[in-house]
C-alpha cells in the first residue's frame, strides 16, 4: 500500500477498530465477575461504625471483642457477630476506629 493520506487514514481506522474490539471482549471477560465491594463503604457495619469512635485507642483486638463481640455486622452470607470475624485474628492493635473498619471490612471480603 502506498503511503499516501487514505493509506493512513485506513490504518488509523483499523488501529482504532482493533482497540474498540479489545475494549469489548474484555468488558465481555469481566461481565461474570462479581461487582466489587466499596472498601470505603462502612454500610456493612451499621450501628457499629458510629460506636467505635467512642471507644479509646490504641485498643487491641481483645479490646474490640470485648466491647463489640457481639455487635452484628453484615456478610455476605447474612449477619456475623464481631466476634465471629474478628476471633480468628491474633491481638492486634489499633491506632483509630478507622483501622478497626478497615480490618473488620476486610475480614469480611474473604
Amino acid at each position: 500500500m502506498a503511503d499516501d493520506k487514505n493509506a493512513r487514514d485506513k490504518k488509523a481506522d483499523d488501529a482504532e477498530r482493533r482497540q474498540r474490539e479489545r475494549e469489548l471482549e474484555e468488558a465481555r471477560d469481566r461481565a461474570d465477575e462479581p461487582e466489587p465491594v466499596e472498601s470505603g463503604s462502612t454500610d456493612q457495619l451499621g450501628e457499629l461504625d458510629d460506636e467505635l469512635e467512642t471507644l479509646e485507642y490504641p485498643a487491641t483486638t481483645d479490646d474490640i471483642l470485648e466491647a463489640y463481640g457481639d455487635s452484628e455486622v453484615d456478610a455476605q452470607n447474612g449477619s456475623k457477630s464481631v466476634g465471629e470475624v474478628l476471633r480468628p485474628v491474633d491481638d492486634e492493635s489499633y491506632e483509630s476506629a478507622d483501622d478497626v473498619r478497615n480490618r473488620i471490612l476486610g475480614l469480611l471480603q474473604r
